[in-house]
């Protein structure tokens, strides 16, 4: 058997060569399997992202940068509250073990992380409290193996961190859970040929990074074990990292990329500190521009472009100062020192602070991000744009719009869909997920659920029907100007066979106007309903509606068809399904037609400029004489 996975992990490798095909170092790094992948393994404890040769510097950052000292100061506060929480229990909820596995790993790296900079006592034993506790499970619930994974983390990580604290017979006890109830687990996995093994999203990376920290762990008492999961990782993860080509997007939305890249730095950092490599992987075409997905994708007020099953709100994401300093992208940290909000974990601390030195001195460290990025951006990997008024405004205009692939895990049948934010509200939403419980929610009901069905996001309801769930739509013009940007997207397959020609523009003009313009063509006559989900008050008059938020206005005119009216319906479906009684849907209903097209300015009252429309065709023109 064990002969078998190393086999295995070379023609998985093999098999999906084509994914990684853009990073030669990638493959050559897995060319050299036969050899002994635990030749350079660091025997000593600990080894996991945090040597003690950083500390000193660690330290010195936490006295020195005061923003560094907060975020400190809460895992602190953190910390004094766990130490009188019972530990983790083997309970589920739904299919799931995972609120346990992460509670575990909130507890143990930040009282493990603590005890390490300030030498508490207690901190180091009520981790050890939790660790014993998690390794007397009878298993890590390998059905659902996120749960496995991020337990083996937790595990990984208390091991390895409180080595020299643990007593010989608690470290037998958390070593053996990790090797059969995380390792041995994975094998069989990896043996079986299981989806997470060749998936292209974020399962691959949490499994295999948790995975491959347990193995590091224990790899000088368990070597054997340790170098078969290690490999099979070596062969998987580029599946995964493949999806970040070219340009660094990702097609789960924001939510999930911070869970993919999460993982995906966990895992890197671990082998650059463990094995004094990272077999190349950081080399793979789009992973070192994946910061720049987060930053983009992130408006004004904080809130995301949370399509798929992503929440608005943007949270910590600690990965991105490590990914600052290995890519040499300050940016990535500058960002992520603006927008966490007060939920800092012990890993903003480690990997802020062990780059603050070096962020000093790249432009001023806090510099201003007008300076070095551009307005606006264009995903070509997964077919998302975006367009902003200004970075260190919060009243600042900010559109994002998606086309991309209605089959991409997580994903909601959403192409055409956007945000929008200006005046510091957000005026056009996105819902978001609803409960991953409801039956068959990633299965045969997934899309009768209003937030995930077409008519739930801000696109086009065409005969009242979803958009077909194989649909692939590409952006198919991009402009960005001081004065006019803009995206065109093909939605035709969406809407296929119905619509002929289905075509999406939305621009940002003069930076402070929007403009949403729409055309279809039909072989048949169709009706269709425009949506813009909202949760501003709306008062009508026509072809006009006064959207009314908090003491902001914002005005929408239909500008094509002349005679076209405004409506708003309820966004509420019926329960048990999430509801959002204060969330309004502004809609345009049009009468059945061959072909029409549509377009909706918005902007504060008084302040419109655009009052003519083009074709589409002339967006793309000039698109591409750019």
């Amino acid at each position: 058997m064990r002969i078998s996975l190393v086999r295995f992990s070379c023609i998985l490798y093999s098999a999906f060569g084509l994914l990684v095909a853009p990073s030669s170092t990638a493959r050559a790094a897995n060319s050299r399997a036969s050899s002994d992948i635990l030749a350079t393994l660091r025997h000593s404890h600990p080894r996991l992202y945090l040597l003690d040769s950083d500390l000193p510097q660690v330290k010195k950052a936490i006295a020195v940068d005061p923003v560094i000292k907060e975020w400190y100061d809460e895992p602190e506060g953190e910390a004094e509250k766990m130490l009188t929480e019972p530990p983790a229990e083997y309970k589920l909820i739904g299919p799931r073990l995972l609120s346990q596995s992460r509670a575990a790993l909130r507890r143990i790296s930040t009282l493990a992380g603590l005890y390490r900079l300030d030498g508490d006592r207690r901190k180091a034993e009520r981790a050890r409290r939790e660790l014993l506790a998690i390794s007397a499970f009878s298993d890590w619930h390998p059905p659902h193996f996120l749960d496995t994974a991020e337990m083996t983390h937790a595990a990984a990580i208390g091991y390895d961190w409180l080595y020299r604290f643990l007593p010989s017979h608690d470290r037998a006890v958390v070593r053996r859970a990790i090797v059969e109830k995380g390792l041995s687990a994975g094998l069989k996995v990896y043996a079986s040929g299981g989806r997470w093994t060749k998936t292209e999203f974020n399962w691959n990376q949490v499994c295999n990074g948790g995975l491959a920290l347990g193995a590091l762990a224990v790899a000088d008492k368990e070597p054997t074990i340790a170098r078969e999961v290690l490999e099979a990782t070596r062969a998987s993860v580029p599946l995964a990292m493949a999806s970040f080509g070219p340009d660094g997007g990702w097609a789960e939305g924001p939510g999930y990329w911070d869970y993919a890249t999460a993982y995906n730095t966990f895992y890197l950092a671990a082998l650059e500190t463990s094995l004094g490599t990272d077999f190349g992987f950081t080399k793979m075409r789009g992973f070192a521009e994946a910061g720049l997905f987060r930053i983009h994708t992130t408006g004004p007020l904080g809130l995301t472009f949370n399509y798929a099953d992503s929440r608005p709100h943007a949270g910590p994401a600690p990965q991105m100062f490590w990914l600052a300093k290995e890519f040499a992208q300050p940016v990535y940290a500058w960002s992520e020192r603006r927008i966490i909000d007060n939920h800092p974990t012990i890993f903003h601390v480690i990997w802020a602070a062990r780059i603050a030195d070096w962020l000093k001195g790249n432009a001023n460290g806090a510099s201003s991000l007008d300076t070095h990025l551009p307005l606006d951006a264009f995903f070509h990997g997964v077919n998302v744009a975006t367009f902003r008024s200004g970075w260190d405004d919060s009243n600042a205009f900010y559109l994002a719009f998606k086309a991309g692939d209605n089959k991409a895990d997580h994903s909601h049948l959403d192409l055409g869909t956007f945000v929008f934010d200006a005046l510091g509200k957000r005026w056009a939403l996105d819902l978001g997920p609803d409960n991953y419980d409801l039956p068959e929610y990633f299965r045969e009901l997934r899309f009768t659920y209003y937030r995930l069905r077409t008519e739930g996001h801000n696109t086009l309801t065409i005969g009242g029907e979803n958009q077909n769930s194989d649909a692939k739509a590409p952006i198919v013009g991009f402009l960005s100007t001081p004065d006019r940007a803009f995206a065109v997207a093909d939605l035709t397959e969406a809407y296929a066979p119905r619509g002929r020609k289905v075509r999406r523009g939305v621009a940002l003009l003069h930076r402070n106007e929007v403009l949403v313009e729409d055309e279809i063509e039909a072989g048949d006559p169709i009706d269709l309903i425009w949506n813009f989900h909202t949760p501003a008050n709306v008062e009508l008059d026509g072809g006009r509606a006064i959207l009314s938020l908090e003491g902001k206005q914002l005005e929408a005119r239909i500008l094509s068809p002349e005679l076209a009216r405004f409506e708003v319906i309820p966004a509420d479906p019926p329960p048990p399904q999430a509801q959002q009684p204060d969330v309004h849907n502004l809609v345009i209903r049009l009468p059945a037609s061959k072909q029409v097209s549509i377009a909706v300015v918005l902007a504060p009252p008084g302040k419109f400029e655009t009052s003519e429309i083009e074709p589409l065709d002339a967006w793309v023109a000039a698109a591409n004489a750019h």
